[in-house]
């Protein structure tokens, strides 16, 4: 078959009408497993056992990341491990066949799909708009599961919650739709919590709601039984006569007898108790957990756009610059601030550069085609970076450029050569790029209690 159109197979009953008898069609997954691997697969089954054969697919090598597709309901499992339900037209599923084989390739080629990190990023980045999804499970003791990570660590031993919060704090990932917010136990951080009712002064659990009154007289507030006396009502603190209620006594809503230490209280303690591992704690002592799905950043979308060339996915095309993470940018340049903030000196600038439409034209123009003109833009940069200059990109369209010992007369040198960038959009290919600049001088431009954080925001708001 022609490269340009997927060898595609349907795994399941016929059912569905979709009427393509050209498609393989196999109704048992183990022949599907030990025929040579297709492009696409379509699971025409129920939502129930396509998910339980999307869990095997995945965990298969050959259809780790392959495009597959469930013809009916689509249970939790569907959603988290599939691509959803396929296209309304047969033919839409080639194109996007090919951005998936374009990404694919390049994913490839950097070699590192021995590692977990890389197969969970480029599992999201080889599909529009996937997320890692956060799936409801009362059997685990934390309530919630990610099917996702489990089926790419293979052997590995993940911690998926601590793995998340470790991808979100690099900016690979960014956090996605809450889901709930669940309470743990603090010791064993186990879920399974019973929430019960305890005497404050022993904490027993053998407690008991029991009438009482109160004396206005005295204010003393005792169980019901100990105010009867020779068949009236007398306050055993004041020994007042209670004749009317409302005027000389009442009854308090609740009250409560301890059957240990026969203590009075009003309120109970509420105190939690670990199924697991016995421990109690008070409510607000637990530990708090947001489940959330997840889904690439903007900085997860670079990385993979780069083929995870090294741990700090900077060697690839942007990468040939100066290039820093985000955070450690931000940190230096945080640090200039301090030093211009408090000894007027040395002056340094900052540049920002915005292609406009950078993205969808790259996504256009291919995989291939478009790092051929990334690979042109990085030149010219290049000829206006100094080696002593550090650069970052917060986004795709957004380039920073931190120049030290540079005043404003030599901040607006630079600014000429980085506009000949804009030379590289004359082509109708890339017509639709366009190049936006702002700059910023320290000490002149300085403002209080701006970090370098906010002082990106701020410069990338004016190019909006």
């Amino acid at each position: 078959m022609s490269s340009q159109y997927p060898r595609v197979a349907v795994l399941g009953s016929f059912t569905s009408g979709l009427g393509l008898p050209e498609l393989n069609r196999f109704s048992d997954l183990n022949t599907l497993l030990q025929a040579p691997a297709f492009d696409v697969l379509l699971l025409d089954m129920s939502g129930s056992s396509a998910g339980q054969a999307l869990r095997r697919l995945r965990k298969s090598t050959v259809y780790r990341f392959s495009l597959i597709y469930c013809c009916r309901d689509l249970d939790a499992w569907c959603e988290a491990l599939g691509d959803g339900a396929p296209p309304s037209e047969m033919k839409e599923i080639a194109p996007l066949w090919r951005l998936w084989k374009a990404r694919f390739s390049l994913f490839n080629r950097s070699g590192t799909a021995d590692r977990f990190e890389s197969r969970v990023l480029s599992w999201l980045w080889l599909r529009s708009s996937a997320e890692v999804h956060a799936l409801r499970a009362p059997e685990v003791p934390q309530h919630y599961r990610y099917p996702l990570l489990e089926v790419l660590a293979e052997d590995e031993k993940v911690n998926t919650f601590a793995w998340l919060k470790l991808m979100t704090e690099q900016k690979w990932l960014e956090e996605g739709v809450l889901v709930d917010r669940i309470r743990l136990c603090a010791d064993c951080g186990s879920g399974r919590l019973n929430y019960v009712d305890v005497c404050p002064e022993c904490h027993t659990l053998d407690i008991a709601r029991q009438p009482s009154l109160h004396c206005f007289t005295c204010g003393h507030v005792g169980a019901q039984e100990t105010f009867l006396k020779d068949g009236m009502l007398l306050c055993p603190n004041c020994l007042n006569r209670l004749r009317h209620i409302g005027s000389d006594y009442d009854r308090p809503l609740e009250n409560y007898r301890c059957r240990s230490c026969q203590a009075f209280f009003v309120d109970a303690e509420v105190e939690a108790r670990c199924l697991d591992c016995g421990s109690a704690h008070a409510p607000d002592k637990l530990r708090i957990r947001e489940i959330r799905h997840f889904r690439l950043s903007e900085a997860g979308r670079l990385r993979c756009r780069q083929g995870f060339s090294n741990e700090d996915a900077g060697l690839n095309q942007f990468g040939r610059l100066n290039l820093l993470a985000g955070k450690d940018f931000y940190e230096l340049l945080s640090w200039q601030l301090q030093l211009v903030r408090r000894y007027r000196q040395p002056s340094f600038s900052l540049i920002g550069l915005r292609f406009v439409n950078l993205t969808e034209t790259l996504v256009r123009l291919g995989e291939h085609s478009g790092h051929a003109f990334v690979d042109s833009l990085v030149d010219r940069l290049q000829e206006a970076v100094r080696e002593t200059d550090r650069c970052t990109r917060s986004t795709e369209e957004f380039f920073w450029l931190m120049l030290p010992h540079t005043d404003a007369d030599g901040l607006l040198v630079v600014k000429q050569r980085l506009s000949q960038v804009a030379e590289l959009f004359s082509s109708p290919e890339v017509s639709e790029i366009s190049l936006r600049i702002v700059s910023f001088t320290a000490p002149e431009d300085l403002l209080e209690q701006e970090t370098g954080e906010l002082l990106l925001a701020r410069l990338a708001s004016e190019m909006a």
